[in-house]
């Protein structure tokens, strides 16, 4: 029976030490392993890259999108099927609240209209300019290229003319019966495309961007005329009370030759606009920079000597006239004469290379700009070419403003900001360090970002 436990003890005794010495084998091969496999180069899992989901294509992802956007109650499948069964519909526009929207609501100052109404004429004469590029016939007989704006006081009517493109029938109703659609940008899109290969004219001047700019006519008007001719129609008339609208052909003919009268009724408490000195002000403030020459009709009085007539002569005057036969009696006498003024003869210096503007021409422009009657101390005329290219010129006066320290928070006017020419602000933040307040000059941008009314800048990042 000893025997018996002693041959049991033995064995269970090997059967142990047999165990703990076949793991420590194990796990010395593990440790093997593992440093051979830490002795080897990286390797990529094979799994990895599967997943394709960041290199599928926008429209993809905008569907992936989609397909996570769900209604309650609704599985994906149900959500397509929704979708490809839906009519797609337009939004539609009540035009006559769009109108009043668009009259009193997105321009600040009424002022503004004769601006908008310039601009769309310097445009229709770029576009004739850059067609008779190409066309040497597209100007005809009348190769002036102008503006003129007459008021008539005793019927309330403002009058602007170009002689500019013209419209056919046709255009009035696509583009002057359709809002923010835009004749300026469709000319400019098809210009740059067809002059894409040779590119030799700039078309940087072409103003119009929103197509809302003529409807500020009627912030001052209660109906608008206008009157044009195109070379390849008869002249039309496009009549409104911005309400409705009507083209027909004009019954008169030919009367313009080629080129656009605006002709607006005004309101009554827009009479300010008939007289002289309210649009030499307007002009001169947002349009004196256009490229193509301005004129107004304007009076001035005169002095003349005009023969006395006999019945005027009294006995003395007439023993006068015995005594010195010879010598006709005339008096002075005051008339009024009607002429075109040219509104915008100081030119846009800025626009030329800085080698190529005179001192004199500095001085002159100073002196214009700014009403000082004295040289300027100093000046600086630069381009800043970026994402946002603009041009510059800067000056300080020999004197400091009076009011320099009074009006040190105010808002700064002394820097003109202008697009293509076109005035849009004096007030802009930032332009300047305030303690630069006395620091005159103009800023001319074609790139600027500017809201639907062309009266202030958006807000962009590129600005600050």
């Amino acid at each position: 029976m000893k025997l018996l436990n002693s041959l049991l003890l033995v064995a269970f005794l090997c059967l142990t030490i047999y165990s703990s010495w076949n793991g420590r084998v194990d796990a010395e091969d593990d440790i093997e392993v593992q440093e051979e496999e830490s002795n080897e180069a990286p390797r990529v899992d094979a799994d990895l890259g599967k997943s394709r989901e960041g290199s599928r294509t926008d429209d993809e992802v905008v569907q992936r999108e989609e397909e996570q956007i769900q209604l309650d109650g609704l599985s994906v499948a149900e959500l397509k099927e929704l979708r490809d069964k839906a009519q797609k519909q337009q939004f539609v526009a009540e035009v006559n609240r769009m109108m009043k929207l668009i009259i009193n609501s997105l321009y600040k100052n009424k002022e503004i209209f004769l601006r908008e109404l310039i601009s769309n004429a310097s445009d229709a004469l770029d576009k004739l300019r850059f067609m008779a590029l190409t066309d040497k016939d597209a100007l005809g007989d009348n190769d002036q290229l102008t503006i003129r704006i007459k008021s008539d006081k005793d019927n309330r009517m403002l009058h602007i003319t170009d002689t500019g493109i013209g419209m056919t029938g046709q255009d009035m109703v696509n583009y002057l019966g359709t809002i923010a659609k835009s004749q300026t940008s469709e000319f400019l899109s098809k210009m740059q495309e067809a002059q894409a290969a040779d590119n030799k004219q700039s078309m940087s001047d072409l103003i119009g961007q929103f197509g809302v700019g003529f409807y500020s006519a009627f912030l001052v008007a209660d109906k608008v005329i206008v009157t044009s001719k195109n070379n390849n129609d008869k002249q039309h008339i496009w009549e409104s009370d911005s309400s409705s609208f009507s083209v027909s052909e004009d019954p008169r003919g030919d009367t313009l030759g080629r080129g656009t009268t605006v002709s607006l009724h005004l309101k009554e408490e827009a009479r300010e606009f008939l007289e002289e000195h309210k649009l030499r002000d307007v002009i001169t403030k947002y349009s004196q920079f256009i490229n193509f020459n301005i004129f107004l009709w304007t009076s001035k009085t005169v002095s003349e000597d005009v023969p006395v007539e006999p019945e005027e002569q009294d006995a003395e005057a007439q023993q006068d006239a015995e005594v010195q036969p010879d010598k006709e009696k005339t008096k002075k006498v005051t008339k009024t004469v009607w002429d075109w003024e040219l509104m915008n003869s100081a030119k846009p210096i800025w626009q030329r290379k800085p080698a190529d503007v005179t001192n004199d021409e500095y001085v002159e422009f100073y002196k214009s700009f700014t009403k000082d009657s004295q040289e300027p101390l100093v000046h600086t005329h630069f381009v800043a070419e970026g994402e946002v290219t603009f041009k510059a010129i800067l000056y300080v006066g020999k004197n400091a403003p009076s009011d320099l320290f009074q009006n040190y928070n105010k808002k700064a006017d002394s820097i003109k900001l202008y697009v293509r020419r076109v005035f849009i602000s004096d007030s802009v933040d930032d332009l300047l360090p305030k303690y630069l307040s006395f620091v005159r000059g103009v800023v001319d941008s074609d790139d600027l970002p500017l809201n639907v009314s062309r009266e202030t800048l958006q807000q962009n990042k590129l600005l600050k």
